[in-house]
């Protein structure tokens, strides 16, 4: 059995595996160091070392789809254009795209729908049997700064209505000013709420102000029992980057070889094309290994990116690139 209870069958299958956590470490904490020139060169000479061409990069894009949680997180969001995104998940390609492509009965769905509270029963009814979960925006998302009862009481609801996951947002102010136990104690209590279903915690790296605070925060989030971590809300002016995510996989990576818990990654924001897909995905490949690129370990908070994966893969199907309004995503 390896350490934290998890089989090594278990951490190799890429099957859903929640973590249990541990106590607070602040010694591993102050022992974090980042070298920020060296993971800005790292991640800028990976993807210019790297690529995927012709069936392959068909394969990795259709890949990418399924480790996408199809996001609507507006405030002009209705249960209608809620509706046609769960549509939108089930089929996210078009019969024309499959037919070029020669998929036939293969079955390419999105991983989930990712919404606010009050739509979950909705995307839960219009999923039904699909194999696509639900993931709801809970705790204050997205400033994370409603009174804490207030919070933990939407998870709780968002759980009663059928959420399978439930992306939390972290009260910033407790790492920019240090307050590790505060962190440690809010996450576990966030993940408790949750009432095993997936806790997704969301950190904010953009408003974080360090690549060394984004990994102490990781490390936090992931002691307190975050099944994923997560870089952003999407409301942020600074989202997912690849330093940022460079800097959270090898944070993640370390976590689980001392304490063999297996944590997913979630980079949201600012993901909006085929080519940055592929470079995420070679990320994880690189740094986590072929395990990871996975739905139940991965995703891809985004939407805007399906357009013009499909876009791409009309391309690889019939040598045409499709107009942008002939994939409309809601």
């Amino acid at each position: 059995m390896a350490p934290g209870g998890q089989t090594a069958a278990a951490q190799q299958s890429g099957t859903a595996v929640s973590n249990a956590g541990m106590p607070l470490s602040v010694t591993w904490l102050d022992s974090l160091r980042i070298d920020s020139s060296a993971v800005e060169r790292r991640a800028a000479t990976l993807v210019a070392r790297r690529t995927v061409k012709k069936e392959w990069q068909v394969a990795w894009l259709l890949r990418a789809i399924s480790c996408m949680d199809l996001t609507t997180l507006s405030g002009d969001d209705t249960e209608q254009r809620v509706l046609r995104l769960c549509a939108k998940a089930r089929r996210p390609l078009s019969e024309e795209v499959r037919a070029a492509l020669g998929l036939g009965d293969l079955r390419v769905q999105a991983a989930a729908v990712c919404v606010y509270h009050r739509f979950v029963a909705a995307a839960r009814r219009a999923l039904e049997g699909s194999g696509v979960r639900v993931a709801a925006v809970s705790s204050g998302f997205p400033a994370g700064l409603s009174p804490f009862a207030e919070r933990l009481a939407e998870i709780r609801n968002s759980v009663a209505e059928g959420a399978d996951e439930i992306d939390v947002v972290i009260t910033r102010a407790h790492v920019l000013e240090g307050r590790w136990q505060a962190l440690y104690e809010e996450v576990a209590a966030f993940k408790d709420a949750c009432a095993g279903r997936h806790c997704k915690v969301i950190l904010s790296t953009g408003e974080l102000g360090t690549l060394r605070n984004v990994a102490r925060t990781s490390l936090v989030a992931m002691m307190a029992g975050a099944d994923f971590i997560k870089t952003s809300t999407g409301k942020e002016s600074v989202n997912a980057t690849l330093p940022v995510g460079l800097v959270m996989l090898r944070t993640l990576r370390d976590y689980c070889a001392r304490t063999g818990e297996v944590v997913g990654f979630k980079p949201a924001g600012g993901i909006r094309s085929a080519k940055q897909a592929l470079e995420w995905l070679l990320l994880i490949r690189e740094e986590l290994g072929t395990a990871w690129l996975s739905g139940e370990r991965f995703r891809f908070g985004a939407s805007g990116m399906l357009t013009d994966i499909e876009r791409q893969l009309a391309y690889h199907g019939s040598g045409r690139y499709a107009a942008v309004h002939r994939q409309p995503l809601v």
